[in-house]
């Protein structure tokens, strides 16, 4: 006999966290990601708390807690680092909210899809970012310099699988 349910795609998928991974993951990324540049200039180009948001977004699969999560990790990231307060608390709410809300529509287990949204969501980020700084600060030299933008979101996409592969690890089962 099938049984039916009433549930959505959405609501059977949704995965949860306990409290400490739901706080420590995000507060760590924000502790590596001013950290760790300045011991190795280089990883400065990598974006730990982007990556982050991301995967609890897509995780998670609610649009109102993924925008709640961006706003937090990047209003956590602009106290830290020194950016002006909330400029990356808009990119990464806006980037939570469309994760979660694609995450509802694709199949994000995949790590072709995820190697898909995270590429994306970086460029978006990196258009989110000039906007902000140049439109709203009124940063008029804030230029972009595109190549880089693309090699952020080359190191930011190779390094997302593995964190994802990790986060994978700390879903709670049901």
């Amino acid at each position: 006999m099938v049984i039916h349910s009433y549930m959505s795609r959405r609501e059977v998928e949704q995965q949860s966290f306990s409290l400490p991974v739901t706080v420590f993951v995000p507060l760590g990324a924000v502790l590596l990601q001013v950290l760790l540049p300045m011991v190795f200039h280089w990883l400065a180009i990598l974006d730990l708390p982007f990556i982050v948001t991301l995967f609890f977004a897509i995780s998670r699969r609610s649009p109102i807690s993924g925008t709640m999560t961006g706003a937090g990790i990047g209003l956590l990231q602009d106290l830290l680092t020194g950016q002006p307060i909330g400029v990356n608390g808009m990119a990464k709410s806006v980037i939570g909210y469309a994760g979660a809300s694609l995450s509802s529509q694709l199949d994000v287990e995949n790590t072709t899809m995820r190697t898909l949204l995270t590429f994306g969501f970086s460029w978006l980020q990196t258009f989110l970012l000039y906007l902000v700084n140049h439109y709203l600060l009124g940063h008029h030299g804030f230029h972009m310099m595109w190549l880089h933008e693309l090699l952020r979101a080359v190191v930011n996409t190779v390094a997302a699988l593995p964190v994802f592969f990790l986060l994978d690890q700390t879903k709670r089962q049901e």
